[in-house]
Order: C-alpha cells, then structure tokens, then sequence
C-alpha cells in the first residue's frame, strides 16, 4: 500500500502550481522497475496510473517552479514545464518523489507542448537504472510508457512517458529563483526544508552548503570514473540531493578523449567531459550566492557570510581531486590511492587519449589482460603497466572487478533500441535494460553489448528531446 506523506506542497503556494496530468490516449506499460515498485510500494500500479489517468490515492500533483543558468545565461523563470510531481511516498529507506515527465503543459511549459517522445524516455529509464546499478547516486526510473499520441517534434514520434524516483527535485535553480525575486523568507523556507530532508546532520545554512559541495565533488567524480557526460550542467539540472538528474543528451565515451561532447545544444563545449569538474564548481558558486543574506543574519555581516561561504566553496577542488583519485585508484586496483599516485593515473589517461583506446574496455583489460590490446604504443604500455603491477593492491583484482562494469549502456545500443522501439520492437530496450541492471558480471550470450561501435555504428550526437 503506497503511503504519500507530500511534504513539498507543505511549502508556501509560491513554490509551485497544483495541477493534474494531461490525459494520455492509450497508454501501454514498455519498461516496469519491479524491484523498485515493490520498495515503493506500488507493485500493482499499470500504465493508467503510470501515465497520469488515474490519480493513486493520497496524491497531490503539482508542477515546482525553479529558475536557473542554462549554458551560462540566465532564466529568471523555468519550472517544470513538461511534469508533474505526483506526491512523495516514504519507506524504510527514506522519502522519494514520484514524477510523471511527460505529463502534458504546466505553467511553467514556456510554449512547449508539455510532452516527451519514447525516445528520451527509454534513454533514461536504461542509463539511470544503470547508474543506480554501479553505484552512482541518481534518480532512478519506475516506468517507461508509450502514451498512444504522437509528439511533433522534427517529425511526429510516438509519445512516452517516464516515472521518476528521486530523494527530491530540488535544485540549485530552486534557490537561485527565489533569490532573483528577493525573496529571502523562501530561500530560507527552502534551505531548512532541504536541510531536514537530504543532510539533517547539517545544523545550519553553512553545515548545509558544505554537505551539498561534498555531496556534488563525490557525485561528479563517480561521472568520471565511467567515462559519462551529462551534457547539460545548468544550474536547474543539478539536484542538491546530490544525484544526478535529467539525462536529456547524455552518452558515454567509447574512445577515450577528454574533450567529448555529445549534445547536439553544447555547441562551445561547455560541458565536455573534462569541464564537468569545473561546471559543477561554477553550479555551487551560483548556489552559495543565494544563501549570503541569510547567512549575513546567522552570521552577523555581510563580509562574514561572504568569506564563510567561500572557504566552503574552495573546499570543492580538493574534495574532488581525493574523490577523483580514490575512483580511478580502484580503476587500478589501488586500495589507498595517494597524490604520489597521480602520475600512474594520469599517465594510463594520457596513452588511452592519445590512441583513442576504448574507456571502459581498457579498464576492464586490466583484469583479464587485454588492456594492451586496446594501445598503439604497446612498448610504452608495458613500461607503464611494470610500475603498476609494482603499485597495486594484494586484492587488486577484488578492487578493480568493483570500479569498472563489463558493460556501459552504449550509445550506439540506446540508439538501436530507440529505433527499434519506434518500429514497434522494445525487445532490443528490454534487453539492455535486464543486462545494463548487472553490469559488472556480463553473460557470454551479451557479450556482444560490451563491443565498442565499429566506425558506421558511431553516435556523434546525442538530443535533448524538447
């Protein structure tokens, strides 16, 4: 039996709409998280309930509003222009958020029809639940639903419909739009809300900030340790829960470069790969601005709030860097990674980017030997590889058989799926998601979706879906 207990709309109506969920036409179940219903207790929801037609018991559906900085340039007002939050349900392992994306116009929907096509839906129902999977902090996916209507996007597609699980949405936008309207009782109202909710061990605003920054310098590292670009790092996309939301236009590099963008919209590469670090850093510094007038009271001044809030703000590359390196150093099969191992780290990094060695495959080969094969240069590889095998862990291979799955959702395979799906057969999104929810032991039968794409497969660029 669900239990909502919908604390949000506990908040001053200012915080967001009450409004139900268009109606979908003829909504039909693609993709069911069993597991993750049963946790929610809502296994014996169907594709009525999961498409917005019918409204489970103690719901209370509302559209939150939030601004934010969308490739540097501000929106004083965003929203949830194309969901609707059905209510939070809480079980033995905290409070969730239930959320129908896709769910037709809000007021927040800027001219946009409100609706998603099954495409980005099964994009991130597959790379979410794979998150989830290898232990990345992230929403997380209960359905895929094809609606039963078309969506006009460059052509007609057919709708679909995702339900999300996520400890909240709230995000850094939240703050930064009741700040723009200086509206400082909000953010206040905002930060203890989140406070209780994500970090209760934080007994202040500036205890608060700095578990976010902890929270997004682990985040944004486990990113990289996959070899995963968001592709849009707006300040509306991150969540101070700390998970990673909205996988619009995300991919994962299959040759390795430092440089990879994906997103058909990041047209200056503004958020490749490498830059993720520093976007995030830029994303918290946009979140620390909002909290100096309530700090200023708790504080005593405005130069204390501001010099406060900066130390926790500088905080952030360090906090990364020793996340950074504990990731890659299990890559390795280092227990205990140091600074003195930064080298060995960066030097395997610098041969994969030089030789277009594949990321996950290369890091897999470590366990099983192949890892050279992946190389050009194998005279230098082997120099290297004499220094790590001095370097690693007895355990090694316990430690590195955890850091790096067998297999990554793909970005060729969600494209084939997509494909697939929109002539009809989910069995190929079915597939991945059943392989991608245990990626770190890969059948003989699926080895076939560990290959990188041969040069006709590649997939250069990755849309939003809007």
């Amino acid at each position: 039996m669900t239990q909502f207990d919908n604390s949000y709309v506990r908040l001053p109506d200012r915080f967001f709409t009450r409004i139900a969920p268009e109606r979908a036409p003829a909504p039909e179940m693609v993709l069911w998280n069993a597991d993750l219903a049963a946790h929610l207790g809502v296994a014996d929801w169907d594709a009525e309930i999961c498409a917005g037609n019918v409204i489970p018991d103690g719901a209370d559906p509302i559209a939150q509003v939030y601004g934010g900085h969308q490739f540097g340039n501000w929106s004083p007002q965003l929203g949830d222009g194309r969901a609707v939050m059905l209510g939070e349900v809480v079980t033995d392992k905290g409070r969730f958020d239930i959320h129908l994306k896709g769910a037709g116009r809000t007021p927040y929907s800027r001219n946009g029809d409100g609706r998603a096509w099954i495409g980005p839906v099964l994009r991130e129902y597959i790379v979410s639940e794979f998150m989830h999977a290898v232990g990345v902090p992230t929403t997380r996916a209960l359905a895929a639903v094809r609606t039963g209507g078309r969506v006009q996007r460059e052509r007609a597609y057919p709708g679909g419909l995702l339900v999300r699980v996520a400890a909240s949405h709230i995000r850094v936008g939240t703050f930064q739009y009741f700040t723009a309207r200086e509206d400082y009782e909000a953010v206040r109202l905002l930060t203890d809300h989140a406070r209780a909710r994500h970090f209760p061990q934080a007994t202040n605003t500036i205890e608060f900030y700095q578990e976010v920054v902890r929270a997004q310098a682990r985040l944004i590292a486990t990113w990289m340790g996959l070899g995963f670009v968001h592709g849009v790092m707006n300040t509306d996309n991150m969540a101070v829960s700390g998970e990673t939301i909205d996988f619009g236009p995300c991919a994962f590099i299959d040759g390795y470069s430092p440089k990879a963008v994906y997103s058909s919209i990041d047209t200056h590469g503004r958020y490749a790969y490498e830059q993720q670090p520093s976007m995030a850093h830029w994303n918290l510094a946009q979140l620390g601005s909002c909290f100096v007038p309530q700090l200023e009271d708790e504080l005593g001044g405005q130069q204390q709030a501001i010099d406060a809030l900066t130390e926790v703000l500088n905080s952030f590359p360090g906090l990364y860097q020793a996340e950074w390196r504990k990731v890659f150093g299990a890559k390795l099969g280092i227990a205990d990674a140091r600074e003195d191992d930064l080298p060995l780290i960066q030097d395997l990094l610098g041969m994969m980017a030089k030789d277009g060695a594949d990321f996950t495959n290369t890091f897999r080969g470590l366990l099983d030997g192949s890892a050279r094969d992946w190389m050009l240069d194998r005279e230098i590889f082997d120099d290297w590889s004499a220094r790590w095998q001095a370097r690693r862990s007895p355990d090694w291979q316990d430690i590195a058989a955890k850091a790096t799955p067998a297999v990554i959702p793909r970005n060729h395979r969600i494209e084939e799926a997509i494909q697939a799906s929109l002539a009809g057969d989910d069995s190929k999104a079915k597939r991945l998601a059943e392989v991608l929810s245990h990626p770190f032991d890969l059948a003989e039968a699926d080895r076939d979706l560990g290959l990188p794409p041969r040069e006709d497969q590649m997939v250069h660029m990755t849309f939003c879906g809007t």
